[in-house]
C-alpha cells in the first residue's frame, strides 16, 4: 500500500511496482482514510510519505501499528526531509525512512528486504 498526498507520485510508483509482476498495490492520496483502507486492503507493507496534510506518516503509521489488525505490517517511510546523499537507510522515528526522490530499483530493493525479515 502506498501513502502519499501526491496523486502523480503515487500512480507513477504504482505503475512500476504492478509492471514488475510481483506486486498489487493499492493507492491512497488521503492520509485520514488510510487506516480504514489499510484494514480493508490489508497489506503486507505500507510505503507512507513522511509529510501529508492533516496527519504526517509517523503518527500515521503508529497508528496502523497500533491495530490489532495491522500491527505486523512493515512500515517505510518515504521523505525528502533526509539529504539524497544518504545512501543508507535510515529510521524516522521507529520507521525505516529511505530519501525521496527515490529510484523504482531502489525502492524494490527496500520492499525485498523487508518483505524477506
Amino acid at each position: 500500500m502506498l501513502v502519499d498526498d501526491e496523486a502523480g507520485f503515487t500512480l507513477l510508483v504504482k505503475a512500476h511496482l504492478e509492471r514488475s509482476g510481483r506486486y498489487v498495490v493499492r493507492e491512497e492520496n488521503d492520509a485520514t482514510k488510510a487506516l480504514e483502507t489499510a484494514l480493508e486492503f490489508k497489506p503486507d507493507l505500507v510505503l507512507l510519505d513522511l509529510v501529508m496534510p492533516k496527519i504526517d506518516g509517523t503518527n500515521l503509521g503508529r497508528q496502523i501499528r497500533l491495530d490489532p489488525q495491522l500491527r505486523d505490517v512493515r512500515i517505510i517511510v518515504l521523505t525528502g526531509s533526509i539529504p539524497k546523499n544518504h545512501h543508507e537507510p535510515t529510521r524516522v522515528g521507529d520507521f525505516l525512512a529511505l530519501s525521496k526522490p527515490i529510484g523504482i530499483r531502489e525502492l524494490m530493493e527496500a520492499i525485498e528486504a523487508n518483505l524477506s525479515v
